[in-house]
């Protein structure tokens, strides 16, 4: 299946609005079109992610998209990217929509001077889990990540 990978502007809002809710209604949130835009809407706006938006290259039909944060390591002085959101519209899952999205976020971290993306997955996520270690990503051995809940 051809899949053309962008960097999403304002005009894809309406795509976005659709995809990322969908992706909290996979995360077992309610439905919040209103929420999904005006959190995607803010991020595009004030420059705070980077999100690559998947289409199909002969009707232009959002397949999925991919959200990444900037962040930077201290000790490296470098930039990082924190690849925080990965979704595929579920009629459209294991056609290389993942993976395109998944090269396109490579390239970005690469041409932005990134060190590394970095990313999470739960525990039961076999299938991400595979994606990504089948991409060159490793599990952080000798690392703990934390959390610390303000609400």
């Amino acid at each position: 299946m051809p899949i053309e990978v962008s960097r999403a502007t304002r005009a894809d809002l309406d795509a976005l609005t659709l995809l990322f809710d969908a992706y909290r209604v996979f995360y077992r949130q309610l439905s919040d079109l209103g929420g999904a835009r005006a959190f995607v809407e803010a991020r595009l706006a004030h420059h705070e992610s980077e999100i690559l938006l998947a289409r199909h290259a002969g009707d232009r039909q959002p397949l999925g998209f991919t959200q990444l944060y900037p962040s930077f390591s201290s000790v490296s002085m470098r930039r990082t990217w924190v690849l925080n959101d990965l979704f595929v519209v579920p009629g459209f899952r294991n056609r290389g929509v993942a993976r395109a999205l998944m090269a396109a976020a490579r390239e970005l971290g690469r041409t932005s001077g990134a060190l590394r993306l970095t990313l999470e997955t739960a525990d039961d996520n076999r299938a991400a889990q595979a994606l990504y270690e089948s991409l060159g990503y490793r599990s952080d051995a000798g690392m703990r990540h934390y959390s610390l809940p303000l609400e």
